[in-house]
């Protein structure tokens, strides 16, 4: 029986949450830094005092009781707003200051994040960046479980219960051998694509799906029975492949100083009327009550990417003047 009087502490909703997530009272443990009997005494607790089994204990396994399900989301509700309270308690008039987790796709970790940490660091230095890198559907995953704060991806998530803050038009770059007959072309149509082996990043990545339906809208199909077999999941190795003459691929701008500039590549880009490129920007739960924060933040990350296109320039790529998407 419950005892009418008893209020649940933070730290036991936590554990009750983390249990859930992990189905494993040892790796629950260790992501909250505490030792396993600590774990069971604060779990033990919360169902002693609600009078209600929430975690169905086993040797082989850890179950969550349908009483568990139905309480789960109040639990992560709880904590999520005990997290938003002390965020703005910590930075007065919506200041970025206290903990942050930001996800972000692969395809754009590795660009923007060397300038946005040395703006944070310069000029935030009370905020406590953390990083997740995913790709999307996990990262929305993360996201309507509490557990980082905002995505970076392409848009449209259309994802429900989510708001977005659009950052940037992002354009594609070809990249070929540097001995192909398209290196250095400015004037390439998106139909070009059909002519050669185009290589992609493995399913999963939005960068791949984004280059699927570029080719897709143009009658184009970039799977063909020499690079269906051939997979990567990273760009840094599709760049290889390019440079062994597999075939040639397509990048966002931002990546072109990091990955396009070793021996063996060279870069090509669309006529100035073609439109091949992404929209990325933020997203963060409707629910949450740190809109200004993030706006802010969106503000650092347009930065970033300014920067990048600043290193693509000087790379001698040829960049389009770009107009930063305002956040709203």
């Amino acid at each position: 029986m419950s005892n009418k009087e008893y209020r649940p502490t933070l730290a036991q909703l936590r554990t009750f949450a983390t249990i859930a997530e992990c189905k494993h009272f040892g790796t629950a443990a260790s992501k909250l830094s505490i030792s396993q009997p600590s774990l069971s005494q604060a779990l033990v607790a919360l169902e002693n005092g609600l009078g209600v089994q929430l975690i169905e204990r086993s040797t082989r396994k850890v179950i969550v009781t349908p009483a568990g399900e139905k309480l789960l989301p109040y639990a992560k509700s709880t904590l999520e707003a005990a997290d938003s309270f002390l965020a703005h308690a910590r930075g007065a008039n919506g200041a970025l200051t206290g903990p942050l987790t930001l996800g972000i796709i692969p395809t754009a970790a590795p660009y923007i994040l060397p300038a946005t940490l040395r703006i944070l660091s310069s000029e935030y230095p009370d905020l406590e960046p953390h990083i997740v890198e995913d790709q999307t559907r996990h990262l929305l995953t993360l996201l309507r479980e509490g557990a980082i704060d905002i995505a970076l991806m392409a848009l449209p998530s259309e994802a429900p219960g989510m708001r977005e803050i659009p950052l940037y038009e992002e354009d594609f770059v070809v990249v070929v051998p540097d001995d192909h007959e398209m290196a250095g072309r400015q004037d390439l149509e998106v139909s070009s694509l059909g002519d050669v082996n185009l290589l992609l990043l493995d399913d999963g990545h939005c960068l791949h799906d984004q280059i699927i339906d570029l080719c897709r809208k143009a009658d184009v199909n970039p799977i063909n029975s020499a690079t269906a077999i051939t997979r990567a999941s990273s760009l840094s190795t599709v760049m290889q492949l390019v440079v062994a003459g597999l075939g040639v691929t397509l990048v966002p701008v931002s990546a072109v100083p990091w990955e396009c500039t070793r021996s063996g590549l060279a870069t090509a880009g669309f006529a100035p009327d073609v439109t091949a490129s992404r929209c990325i920007g933020l997203v963060y739960r409707s629910s949450s009550s740190r809109a200004e924060e993030f706006e802010q933040f969106a503000g650092i990350l347009q930065r970033s990417y300014l920067e990048a296109l600043t290193q693509a320039r000087r790379a001698g790529v040829e960049v389009k003047t770009v107009e930063p998407l305002l956040p709203h």
